[in-house]
């Protein structure tokens, strides 16, 4: 076991992926000779060569596009997409075909493909480097959605990824990436803080994709999250001193349905909370699963907590970043119904 930040985890399983298998190639933006914008991919080129680990064109589309050709043949590539706000030009290649091939093809071919890459707020990226895309992908059949929230997740489920014989879009949460952080909010909550710090075995092993992490266990209420807000919602719970569950979701395709309707029957209440925007956001599919497996076991109106539907701010980020004062407030207002 070492003690590493989530850059770290993941650079660990680039190095256990590749010396396991060599059909595990890496490629994208700067990931090469640079070893990533956020060097997750540091070393890599050195350790294995040029033709395992090299650097891209700044073209998304011909990104994935390579790496379903590459995953068809029998290649397992793991690539980079530099921000995830940069995704969007290979939206056709991820939703049409790589989402696609298996169905299409009888099971004939599939698309085993990785695609990593950084969203989320909290670095002052404004609104080009701070999206939140889940949702998009999320509606597409055939893709897989994994978000991580600790460096222990960031490894194990990277691997199963890599793994998977299906195309897997792994969100990164670039707020936790190199360790322990503070944010505020302008509020009167001063800071909260974590250590997405922690200890992660050095070898091969995997998080399996699709099964909820119980992160904090409670009987007031179920709060459902994941990446960022899973250390903000903790945050919360402990400022405000109510007993909830808080419910790390680390896969939203495929979801832990199971997980969810449970803790919700024994709680009774439900906040669910995410970074991206209102609007038909993946917490919107969360309520609608609460509403109809729970109804009955529901004591107060299911709530959420999220960004706001604009643009992510630059220097007003604090006040779109879902901060511990915003979920606090909703914790105790639902407590209140």
């Amino acid at each position: 076991m070492s003690s590493m930040n989530m850059i770290q985890a993941i650079n660990s399983a680039h190095v256990t992926l590749m010396e396991k298998d060599p059909k595990v190639v890496v490629f994208g933006e700067d990931v090469g000779y640079f070893g990533g914008v956020f060097r997750a991919t540091e070393g890599l080129q050195q350790k294995f060569g040029v033709t395992r680990c090299f650097d891209a064109p700044i073209a998304e589309a011909g990104i994935v596009a390579s790496a379903i050709g590459m995953g068809v043949y029998g290649l397992r590539p793991l690539i980079e997409v530099q921000f995830a706000d940069y995704i969007y030009p290979a939206m056709d290649q991820l939703t049409s075909e790589a989402a696609r091939i298996r169905y299409r093809s009888g099971g004939e071919f599939t698309a085993p493909i990785t695609v990593r890459t950084p969203y989320g707020g909290g670095i002052f990226g404004g609104q080009t480097h701070s999206q939140s895309p889940e949702a998009l992908f999320a509606h597409v059949v055939g893709l897989k959605v994994v978000i991580p929230s600790t460096p222990y997740d960031a490894k194990g489920l990277l691997i199963a990824a890599v793994e998977d014989d299906d195309p897997v879009i792994f969100l990164e949460p670039k707020r936790l990436y190199t360790g322990p952080f503070e944010g505020h909010s302008t509020d009167g909550v001063k800071t909260w803080a974590g250590h997405p710090a922690g200890e992660v075995p050095d070898g091969h092993y995997v998080v399996p994709l699709g099964k909820a992490n119980v992160v904090r266990e409670g009987s007031a209420m179920t709060v459902l999250c994941y990446g960022t807000m899973v250390h903000v919602c903790l945050a919360a719970a402990r400022e405000t001193g109510i007993d909830c569950e808080v419910v790390d979701l680390r896969s939203i395709t495929p979801l832990d349905a199971e997980t969810i309707i449970a803790s919700v029957n024994k709680t009774g209440r439900c906040l669910i909370v995410h970074e991206a925007t209102l609007t038909a956001g993946f917490g919107a599919e969360l309520a609608a699963i609460v509403q109809q497996e729970c109804f009955y076991n529901l004591e107060a109106p299911i709530d959420r907590v999220t960004g706001w539907d604009t643009p992510y701010p630059h220097v007003f980020e604090w006040e779109y970043f879902p901060g511990p004062a915003r979920v606090g407030a909703a914790m105790k207002k639902m407590m209140e119904a």
